[in-house]
């Protein structure tokens, strides 16, 4: 529908400033002559839409311009109260209590009661279960760090297990699913990187200051095959049907083929590292190695090295 374009325009005119008729256009899937007319109509509807010439021209809102909740759903709105509350189960910061608190007032009274059962439907908790007390005074440092500009001394334990001591600048927490990161510049390598807050041992907040570098963007922020030096092996592993849960857990459906005794064949390609290693011996008898025969052979090893420290 039109009117649904041109809000999606508006909206997105105002988070990203000055854009092309030909980016609006490929966007919204319409023709340029189409973008005119749109923009003629929100001007004449009030939204005071800037039109610029030239090789960088394009379409943008003025800055002073905002837009009223009204635009915003009823559902809209409870989503980000779910998300806001969500965070704050992560942080320990008034902050965004007051938040929280200033998003429920952009209901209407006779929306309120209506929320409260919404908000019932989507819980954000990003505080995972078992998480002590410690892990969350390490975020709240680690965020105080950020907005003082201040640099911190940390002991790092990487993933060969060296542990090493360093002095960074910290610039982002990034919550992956429930693992937290902090990216930083590191004194030590001189570079970026990325650092799992669980891996960090003593830390100590520094009064020294650092101004701020240009910093790599974080958009799609994924997982990078060159941060393992192992290539992916095709596996092929046999699981106890008592697993069966832990098995929808851990693997992608498609691995998955449920046998007719009911144990179940998981087949795929994997990184064999000491987390693969270690994730595969957590399961005990509940499962066979098939392939390939080196995983075969390291697997049957570790196994022994475990009776043989218990012998000692």
């Amino acid at each position: 529908m039109k009117i649904d374009r041109l809000l999606a325009m508006t909206v997105l005119l105002l988070n990203r400033g000055r854009i092309s008729a030909k980016e609006l256009a490929d966007r919204f899937e319409v023709s340029t002559k189409t973008i005119y007319r749109d923009m003629d109509t929100l001007s004449q509807s009030g939204i005071p839409v800037l039109a610029h010439q030239g090789t960088t021209g394009g379409f943008e809102i003025m800055e002073q311009y905002t837009l009223s909740r009204h635009y915003l759903t009823l559902a809209e709105i409870s989503s980000l109260i779910a998300a806001v509350k969500g965070i704050g189960t992560a942080l320990d910061d008034a902050t965004y209590a007051g938040l929280h608190e200033k998003v429920r007032a952009l209901l209407h009274k006779s929306d309120k009661l209506q929320n409260d059962h919404l908000g019932d439907s989507l819980v954000f908790d990003l505080n995972p279960w078992g998480q002590g007390p410690a892990a969350r005074d390490k975020v709240n440092l680690f965020k105080k760090a950020i907005e003082e500009t201040r640099k911190a001394e940390l002991s790092y334990i990487n993933m060969n297990g060296t542990e090493t001591e360093r002095v960074i600048e910290p610039y982002a927490l990034i919550l992956k699913g429930n693992i937290w990161y902090l990216q930083a510049y590191c004194t030590l390598r001189e570079q970026f990187r990325v650092f799992r807050l669980s891996r960090i041992q003593k830390l100590n907040l520094l009064l020294e200051q650092f101004a701020r570098r240009e910093t790599p963007s974080l958009d799609g922020y994924a997982w990078d095959v060159e941060w393992s030096k192992n290539a992916d092996t095709i596996v092929t592993l046999i699981f106890q049907p008592q697993v069966r849960h832990r098995v929808g857990d851990a693997f992608h459906p498609d691995q998955v083929t449920v046998l007719e005794d009911g144990s179940l064949r998981v087949e795929g390609k994997h990184t064999i590292d000491d987390w693969f290693y270690g994730m595969l011996l957590s399961y005990g008898d509940q499962v066979k190695v098939e392939q390939p025969q080196a995983l075969v052979e390291q697997i049957i090893l570790r196994a022994q090295n475990i009776v043989n420290r218990y012998k000692n």
